[in-house]
């Protein structure tokens, strides 16, 4: 019985599909280019900052590497900031970001993150002595404070500060820092990390915190639908982890031991 040329449209749509070949997982990209290309901060000591050297480093870089290595592939560095790092993973422009970058459930809709590699914790902070009344998100009312676009930090202050409460978002952390320095904010919303940079270039304007606002370890980001490459990722950071590598790296760069329980 001859086959109805209307069913002839569908009949190729099917043996297409099943005769296409599967979707390529962002592994066998890297290893077939030969390439791992990481997005990673460039102004976001001590995770990754520009060297008197002028060649990148910090915890992020040497993450990248150590990931790079263990795949035996070559890695491209590529300076990314807080606000376009996702847009890069996202655009194919890199294969991975290890650019300090928490988790949280926005983020989860949009790419994959590997088991946390380095922590981070983000807080409230002021000029010292100033700001006494401060001690949790309600006492912003009224005050004017700073975060860099697209962090963890920003989010969280947009989404739960007092609707009286001013946010100055900067482009990033460098400009966040120079706003705090010079009076531009009453207290900057930032990492523990940037905090202790503020106080290590001006120690008479070093950040005193007021509370916490996040814990947020770092997480390298992966595109979604890419298991291969996430396994892989996981199975080197947890290497890393039992062989006293990611303590290595937490005590030279965030001057601390891995927090118990990491």
């Amino acid at each position: 019985m001859s086959i109805s040329l209307r069913l002839l449209p569908v009949l190729a749509a099917v043996a297409a599909f099943a005769f296409s070949p599967a979707k390529a997982d962002g592994l066998d990209s890297i290893m077939a280019a030969k390439v791992l290309k990481v997005a990673v901060p460039q102004d976001f000591a001590p995770f990754g900052f520009v060297g008197k050297d002028l060649k990148p480093q910090g915890y992020d870089i040497d993450m990248a590497n150590l990931i790079a290595k263990d795949l035996g592939v070559k890695v491209e560095l590529v300076p990314v900031t807080s606000a376009n790092r996702i847009p890069y993973l996202q655009t194919k422009k890199v294969d991975l970001v290890i650019s300090s970058l928490g988790k949280n459930a926005e983020r989860e809709k949009a790419i994959d993150f590997s088991a946390p590699y380095a922590p981070f914790y983000s807080a409230v902070y002021s000029p010292k002595g100033k700001y006494s009344d401060v001690k949790a998100l309600a006492d912003l009312a009224g005050k004017t404070i700073g975060a860099a676009r697209g962090t963890i930090e920003e989010q969280e202050l947009t989404a739960t500060v007092p609707k009286d409460t001013t946010i100055k978002r900067f482009e990033d952390n460098n400009a966040t820092i120079a706003a705090y320095m010079s009076g531009q904010i009453d207290l900057v919303a930032t990492g523990n990390t940037i905090a202790a940079v503020i106080a290590e270039r001006n120690p008479a304007q070093a950040p005193e915190m007021k509370f916490m606002v996040k814990n947020s370890p770092c997480y390298v980001g992966l595109n979604k639908d890419e298991p291969k490459l996430l396994a892989k990722v996981n199975e080197i950071i947890g290497k890393a982890k039992a062989s006293g590598e990611l303590a290595k790296l937490s005590e030279k760069w965030l001057k601390a031991p891995l927090p118990a329980g990491f």
